[in-house]
């Protein structure tokens, strides 16, 4: 048994985390944190029947934990982080925090300076289909952002295989409100979400284009084009990317279908569909899975995918994380 601790367990991705963690046969919670709420039951503050101890920070015992899941704001996962690791208890970090590799990068999209840059080098992005032999062993991993993880996903067969071109990559990507956390903020509103669609940090300003751009350079071996367009939509949780990519040769949708199967065969969350078939959030609505469809047209491929936000966009990929870190069923907990 792994004994874990939740800091931030009463936020959206906490919750989650928990419940998924919950039924996990070799995991034992020892606390959840919250600052707002120590010495309370999860219970009373969140619509939850799970009695789990909510601690303050400062009080959580880590001397009684293996492993710890932060889902703190960005900026106070750092100093946690480096406690954490100096005491022997290894990090998944499901903050921006330790994403980007280039703390020049982290300061210009999140507008403060990085306080742990000595961290950097060591910790592993925790995307586990594409660094899963970094990820084993691993004492710091930083779980993708969601928007990355699905656009990530969907580009990374192309981009291993040396078929992009240098036409710009173009991201319309849609999540649900429960992606703004679960603080209060004008755009999260009811009246302001419900029944609108809105568009927000289009083109080359949202903070998870670098994290983005990190990882398809990385496979692709040199800088590609990234036009990011997230959307906000009126629905719980869920995310769907639609990506445009003109390969350096022309594939129809048969092919692209192929290269795709192939890259993810051995990969229990991702699923390519077949032809005919588009990917929507509800095929992955409550599940760790990445759905992916392909369509290809006059030398333009089009790539739907899907995730939950919540999940294999943050709870359900760290779980995977932890599984891989821990030598365990990478499926362990998920399924």
């Amino acid at each position: 048994m792994v004994k874990v601790g939740i800091f931030g367990a009463s936020g959206y991705t906490g919750v989650e985390l928990l419940k998924i963690l919950r039924r996990h046969p070799q995991v034992e919670v020892v606390f959840g944190t919250s600052e707002s709420s120590g010495g309370q039951k999860l219970a009373d503050i969140y619509p939850t029947t799970d009695e789990l101890e909510l601690v303050a920070t400062d009080a959580a015992p880590i001397d009684r934990i293996d492993l710890a899941f932060l889902c703190l704001p960005h900026m106070t996962a750092q100093e946690q982080a480096k406690k954490l690791l100096d005491a022997g208890v290894r990090v998944v970090d499901l903050s921006a925090d330790f994403r980007l590799k280039d703390a020049a990068a982290y300061k210009q999209y999140y507008a403060h300076e990085h306080t742990m840059p000595e961290l950097l080098p060591q910790a592993v992005y925790g995307q586990v289909e594409t660094h899963r032999s970094q990820i084993k062993g691993a004492k710091l991993v930083a779980v993708p952002g969601c928007y990355p993880t699905s656009a990530i996903l969907g580009v990374y067969p192309l981009a291993k295989a040396g078929l992009l071109s240098d036409a710009p990559i173009i991201i319309d990507a849609k999540s649900g409100v429960s992606g703004a956390g679960r603080k209060l903020a004008l755009s999260s509103h009811f009246v302001e979400a419900n029944e609108n669609i809105s568009p927000y940090n289009i083109g080359h300003s949202h903070r998870h284009v670098p994290e983005i751009e990190q990882e398809i350079n990385a496979a692709a071996g040199t800088a590609k084009k990234i036009i990011f367009a997230p959307h906000l939509v009126p629905i719980n949780q869920g995310m769907l990317s639609t990506i445009y990519v003109q390969p350096t040769k022309s594939m129809d949708t048969n092919e692209l279908i192929g290269l795709y199967r192939h890259a993810y065969e051995a990969e229990p969350f991702v699923k390519v569909l077949g032809p005919g078939k588009l990917a929507t959030m509800r095929y992955v609505i409550g599940n760790n899975q990445c759905v992916i469809s392909l369509t290809g047209v006059n030398g333009t491929a089009i790539i739907c995918s899907a995730i939950d936000n919540l999940i294999k966009g943050a709870s359900g990929q760290a779980v995977q994380n932890m599984n891989v870190m821990c030598g365990f069923d990478e499926t362990a907990g998920l399924i």
